[in-house]
């Protein structure tokens, strides 16, 4: 049950096809950003992009997720669902999405600034992309779980930040969660040994205050507590034995 998935050269080229088309359409779905358009539209950009290229997304469906990106804006940690909402200048967007492809699913997430935003906001993108950054240096076959929450949690308190605790990242194949957890908080050296051709979404999620949250009416929106600022910055990586690929 808490097996960690190795995965064959075929499963492979499964999962990097995938995950280009997710990279892809996350870059694409970027340029659309700006003041005046709706969750929505976004929503539509991506599942067309992904059909047209021969994937399916990920998360629509997913246990009742009715959309192809999740659009967390602001205070908006996670799993927000696109709709009505239209981007106001000043706002940042978390576009988190997901692509199967081959049976196998990859998972990625950038927050992006709509128009000009504040300097605490720019500082808490750009601290939560460098977390992510250290986490890609990080790993390799053996390197723990423990090790990596420790990176994120590190990184974001240096800089006045802090790791949203309730939230992870993990496994991917066949499904779109399976072990191990990848918290945002925890000790170096603790956690399971990745092993190589493994294949993971790492995530940090950082708020510019509380580091809790708490749930939206609707069963998937998730909100930092006290109405902070969130950034989220996430990768699919394949562990190799002396470091990683970025899939998507």
């Amino acid at each position: 049950m808490n097996q960690i998935l190795t995965f064959s050269p075929a499963e492979l080229v499964a999962f990097r096809q995938g995950g280009a088309i997710l990279r892809d359409c996350l870059d694409y779905v970027a340029t659309l950003v700006a003041p005046g358009i709706s969750t929505r539209e976004l929503d539509d950009a991506a599942e067309s992009f992904i059909r047209e290229r021969g994937g399916e997304p990920a998360f629509k469906g997913y246990n009742g997720y009715p959309a192809t990106l999740c659009t967390s804006v602001n205070e908006e940690c996670v799993h927000g669902i696109p709709g009505k909402r239209v981007l106001q200048n000043g706002d940042i967007i978390s576009l988190d999405c997901g692509v199967r492809f081959g049976g196998l699913n990859t998972d990625a997430c950038i927050t992006v600034p709509v128009g000009q935003i504040s300097a605490e906001a720019s500082r808490l993108l750009t601290v939560t992309e460098e977390a992510l950054e250290i986490l890609v240096g990080m790993i390799r076959e053996g390197v723990r779980t423990g090790d990596l929450s420790h990176a994120v949690q590190k990184h974001a308190e240096e800089n006045g930040f802090k790791p949203v605790h309730s939230l992870t990242g993990h496994g991917l194949g066949p499904t779109l969660h399976s072990p191990p957890d990848i918290p945002n908080i925890g000790e170096a050296g603790t956690g399971p040994a990745l092993p190589a051709h493994t294949v993971i979404a790492v995530e940090p999620i950082l708020s510019a205050g509380s580091d809790r949250v708490v749930q939206g009416k609707d069963g998937w929106l998730l909100t930092i507590k006290d109405g902070a600022l969130s950034a989220h910055f996430e990768h699919t990586v394949l562990v190799l034995p002396d470091g990683c690929d970025v899939l998507a």
